[in-house]
């Protein structure tokens, strides 16, 4: 209907002035007015102003063929058409050339003013779809270490598998344009053999139903990184303007990702001059912190600031919890600092779960003169270094931190802990100089030498002790502890007015008046048990009333601690009274013929009794303390005297008979030795079940 209204219009058209004779007799003919050539111009130009497709020129062109070969001007009017036609097609070259250099434009624009480089190429490919108007387009960059091209953006895809491709540079169209370093297209992708398939690919584009395909490389300083492509799902020849435009898209995209990895390097080399910058402050401030510290802690040491002070200093400059030890892992002083108060510093325990870890740190840190690592506990870590002075071990210092100190905070924790050694010489030094006195006076009273009575009795009173009344003298033998070690805790924790005490011989000995003695034995045990377990023991003597019994007792008191040691007798404080007989009896000879003794003289009694849970050696035992009469002991024992003597038939029928005079010496000394605990059995206190 279009078509016939068109020709209708051209049939309509006025004839020209200048038409000839001929030209109007044969329009007569025809039975209609031939077109003007002015007019068949000017429809044209109206055309062609106002943008009209190709196909309405296509239509135009096919009435002027249409008309008949006799009008006048028929072949000027199909030029005309034909002209218009060209002119038509050259201006669309014109504007797709336009909106390709538009592209480029812009894409050159993002190129200047985009950081973002995923979302530059992203623009990159809309741009490259849109302008060639293809149905798919992805960007990809060669891996290096793969040796493979890998999709990083891509738009119009059906399937997620395209926007995860990956293109070996041997194979496919990749493998082309990465050896020829020029685009290459194909009108069919899948039926191309131009080059070497991948089966994967093939199958991606298969389900995507991509036909024809293009792609351009991405150069830069003559290395292919990288491919953009687009693809049609139908077949399709790209024109050279086409490919051009692609081509220098992806030069954009190449400058991109070079702009992207030279900014990257850039930023990365300020981060790490920052990150420089940063360090060299930080170390700045920590020389500077550790100049303050040092000079601190030297100017409370100047002042004579004491050991607890200097912890608190501490604990405050590396905000950590700070223990300082002696030589025995005993705590001298704590600090915490305001806001970090753990838990480990206060769970610490001389002998705890983590004293092996401990002593090996401090090996290793007396080896090495450094402070080193010991333990973790509770979210935090325990760094220890030992104290060295005097040509020994002055003791530790231990710090707990959640966060690990840096390099200078740990030469800080070194530095402080010099400063700790001095003070612990120092007080080494005044117990030293306390303790010579009190070391003099024992010597004067243990060995005497003619013409010290008098200095004597003076440092006797000045240490509160009563040399005229009756005195004791206790003898401690710690086996796993030096003895000096042991008699300045126990001065430290129990000394009183009227107590001298030192290591003397290898032992601590104790000298107090009479009527302290049980306080002595009592104070004495309980920081035994606390402090040295079962690893310790000793002799307490009979009171005496006079220095000059003192020599004496003493060497009758170590011979009583050689017996004790020899009985096994360990973590108790024996009397002398109870040691005089066995000091005789045994004092040659070693545990083992104690065991053998024991054993042939109540062995059977002790077994019937671990058997039946019987009482008899305790019943037998307070029997003979009572002289054998079975009628105290009953009543003694809160028992009826039958039920005593049953006990008494019943031990007679293990052991013997216990009334012989001979063999009652024998089984009472065997019975005694058993309550003192020799042989490694703890007897009942009383006996209180019947056999």
């Amino acid at each position: 209907m279009r078509a016939r209204r068109s020709r209708q219009r051209f049939l309509d058209l006025p004839m020209p002035k200048t038409s000839s004779a001929r030209g109007a007799r044969a329009g007569s003919a025809s039975g209609a007015p031939a077109p003007g050539l002015h007019a068949v111009a000017a429809e044209l130009v109206a055309l062609l102003h106002r943008d009209a497709p190709a196909d309405e020129f296509t239509a135009r062109l096919t009435l002027l063929d249409a008309l008949p070969d006799e009008l006048p001007h028929k072949t000027g009017l199909v030029e005309l058409g034909r002209m218009a036609l060209a002119v038509r097609g050259r201006l669309e070259q014109h504007e797709q050339r336009e909106r390709g250099m538009m592209a480029v434009i812009k894409s050159a624009q993002d190129l200047a003013s985009r950081l973002d480089v995923p979302e530059l190429l992203k623009a990159i490919v809309t741009r490259a779809r849109d302008l060639l108007r293809a149905h798919l387009c992805w960007l990809t960059i060669y891996d290096a270490q793969e040796r493979e091209f890998k999709v990083v953006v891509s738009e119009g895809a059906i399937g997620e598998r395209t926007g995860r491709m990956t293109a070996q540079r041997e194979r496919g169209v990749a493998g082309i344009v990465m050896t020829t370093r020029l685009p290459f297209s194909t009108a069919d992708y899948l039926h191309d053999n131009r080059f070497i398939h991948d089966a994967e690919l093939d199958d991606i584009f298969r389900n995507e139903g991509v036909s024809a395909l293009v792609g351009a490389p991405l150069i830069w300083e003559d290395n292919v990184i990288g491919l953009l492509f687009v693809a049609d799902r139908y077949h399709r020849t790209h024109t050279a303007l086409n490919i051009s435009i692609l081509c220098t898209l992806a030069t954009h995209a190449a400058v991109a990702i070079n702009n992207a990895k030279a900014f990257a390097d850039a930023q990365s080399a300020l981060d790490k001059a920052d990150r420089a910058r940063a360090e060299l402050e930080q170390h700045a401030r920590d020389v500077q912190s550790a100049v303050e510290a040092h000079e601190r802690l030297t100017l409370l040491l100047a002042k004579g600031a004491s050991l607890g002070e200097l912890c608190h200093a501490i604990a405050q400059l590396l905000q950590a919890d700070i223990l300082v030890l002696d030589e025995g892992h005993h705590v001298l002083a704590r600090a915490q600092a305001p806001g970090c108060a753990g838990e480990a510093a206060m769970a610490y325990e001389p002998y705890g779960p983590h004293s092996a870890a401990l002593t090996q740190a401090l090996n290793e840190s007396r080896r090495a003169g450094r402070s080193t690592p010991a333990y973790e506990s509770q979210g935090e870590y325990c760094r220890a270094i030992a104290v060295m002075g005097g040509g020994g071990m002055l003791g530790s210092v231990l710090l707990f931190r959640r966060e690990p100190l840096r390099d200078i905070s740990i030469r800080t924790f070194e530095r402080s802990s010099s400063v700790v050694g001095i003070v612990l010489l120092s007080q080494e030094r005044q117990e030293a100089s306390k303790s010579r006195d009190v070391s003099a006076l024992l010597q004067s009273i243990l060995s005497p030498r003619q013409g010290e009575p008098a200095l004597t009795r003076d440092r006797a009173e000045r240490h509160g002790l009563d040399v005229d009344g009756p005195m004791v003298l206790m003898l401690v033998e710690a086996a796993e502890n030096d003895p000096a070690y042991v008699a300045r805790r126990v001065r430290a924790a129990y000394a009183w007015p009227g107590l001298v005490l030192d290591a003397v011989d290898g032992v601590v000995a104790f000298v107090c008046g009479a009527d302290h003695a049980a306080h002595l034995r009592d104070s004495f045990n309980a920081f035994a048990r606390r402090e040295l377990g079962s690893a310790y023991r000793g002799v307490i003597s009979r009171p005496l009333h006079s220095t000059a019994e003192m020599p004496s007792l003493y060497t009758s008191l170590r011979r009583a601690l050689s017996v004790v040691g020899r009985l096994g007798m360990n973590g108790r404080i024996a009397g002398q009274n109870e040691m005089a007989l066995y000091s005789v009896l045994f004092e040659t000879q070693d545990s083992a013929s104690v065991g053998v003794f024991l054993e042939a003289s109540i062995g059977a009694l002790l077994e019937y009794d671990r058997r039946r849970g019987t009482e008899l050696a305790s019943t037998l035992l307070a029997y003979f303390d009572h002289n054998q009469n079975a009628t105290v002991t009953a009543a003694r024992l809160g028992i009826h005297v039958n039920t005593m003597r049953q006990r008494l038939a019943s031990a007679e029928d293990l052991i013997g008979n216990v009334a012989d005079t001979g063999r009652a010496l024998e089984i009472h000394m065997a019975l005694r030795l058993w309550s003192l605990g020799v042989g490694g059995q703890s007897p009942p206190n009383a006996a209180r079940r019947p056999t």
